[in-house]
């Protein structure tokens, strides 16, 4: 009687990133190649609890390297260990890592990969050392702040979007005389509004590393007035705060792993600057065009290689561990440490004194 194959899962948790897809890919097919078996499990952690899940092969997997999305479905509000149900119109919590477990098994399922960011990971860092699963992270999310990895996939594609919308705003502002700003994602780091400010050729960026002072930021303007440039391009992260103030929240969402919605960051501004200036002054809000559409060559590449690199932690035995790029090489760091601060732009760092050095005002 021939042996059972080995299984193993993957799910994708939290919010959509290009470049999930190629990871999935990669995943599946390394394990594929190496003679186990892999289940993709539906809409995240949900799926883990209700048993929504199903073998993969070659052809589930065909075509999708440059999709964005997730085929496998996915959701930033369902936590096994805080499981919301809907009861008499109000949500009521339960602990359902027992469920979690049993489809495990009841499967044969050896290991568990997890593509998410700071919330999935720290699931699935609780999932192994409360409940002994064997999990291996993979670290997404467009924001660039996870620690423990130089750059999370999805990253590249979120500032090359952005930069691209700052190249189009570029010409209403000139044309119109006009200050521009552009509002990106961005809660806690400003990763994004400084790539792409530097790439897109900014005047402004606003970070939430460095709180900003109004009078810095439209005397940048003024400055430009003086030298003969009639127009102004601001990039503001979403988590941009001015000087003694707070971040701009749109509203809160129960059961989310992030019920703070920030918004608005933008729009405050210009109106501020408008009010004080009489310039005309306009926002965009990039929003979820940063997280949508196929994925840059950059991203697809690294997705495939972090979908490997997980396999092959699997396949080794290497659990309770998330993949990493450091130094250009995909190594492994313990998944605990995840639960860390978050990876912040260094206001002391090389880029932001290269920006610096190129003219740019950072609003302190």
């Amino acid at each position: 009687m021939s042996q059972a194959k080995k299984r193993l899962a993957v799910l994708t948790g939290g919010g959509d990133c290009p470049g999930l897809n190629a990871v999935i890919r990669a995943v599946v097919k390394t394990a594929l190649n190496n003679g186990y078996e892999i289940f993709g499990i539906e809409n995240g952690f949900n799926g883990l609890v209700t048993g929504r899940m199903g073998l993969m092969d070659y052809k589930d997997v065909s075509g999708i390297l440059p999709r964005g999305g997730t085929i496998l479905g996915t959701t930033n509000r369902d936590n096994p260990f805080k499981f919301a149900v809907e009861e008499n119109g109000e949500l009521v919590y339960y602990d359902k890592r027992a469920e979690v477990l049993a489809n495990l098994e009841k499967h044969g399922i050896e290991a568990l990969v997890v593509i998410g960011g700071d919330g999935s990971l720290n699931i699935a860092a609780r999932l192994a050392k409360e409940c002994g699963i064997k999990v291996v992270g993979v670290p997404k999310t467009i924001d660039n702040d996870l620690p423990c990895t130089e750059r999370t996939f999805g990253f590249d594609t979120a500032m090359a979007m952005a930069t691209e919308a700052l190249d189009r705003i570029h010409t209403t502002a000139e044309s119109h005389h006009r200050v521009m700003a552009l509002e990106v994602m961005g809660r806690y780091a400003g990763w994004i509004a400084l790539h792409s400010g530097i790439a897109g050729g900014a005047d402004v960026i606003l970070i939430p590393e460095i709180p900003y002072s109004i009078n810095s930021v439209i005397g940048k303007i003024r400055a430009r007035q003086a030298a003969g440039k009639q127009f102004s391009i601001i990039v503001v992260a979403e988590g941009a705060r001015p000087v003694g103030g707070e971040m701009s929240i749109a509203r809160m969402v129960k059961g989310s792993f992030e019920p703070i919605r920030l918004g608005g960051a933008g729009e405050k501004l210009v109106r501020e600057i408008e009010e004080k200036t009489g310039i005309e002054s306009r926002c965009t809000v990039l929003g979820y065009l940063q997280r949508g559409g196929t994925p840059t060559p950059f991203d697809r590449v690294l997705s495939t290689r972090y979908g490997v690199a997980a396999a092959e932690a699997c396949m080794r035995k290497e659990y309770n561990v998330m993949v990493s790029l450091q130094n250009d090489k995909i190594v492994t760091e313990p998944i605990e440490k995840v639960a860390s601060e978050p990876r912040l732009v260094p206001v002391d760092s090389d880029i932001i004194r290269t920006g610096r050095q190129m003219g740019l005002c950072f609003g302190d």
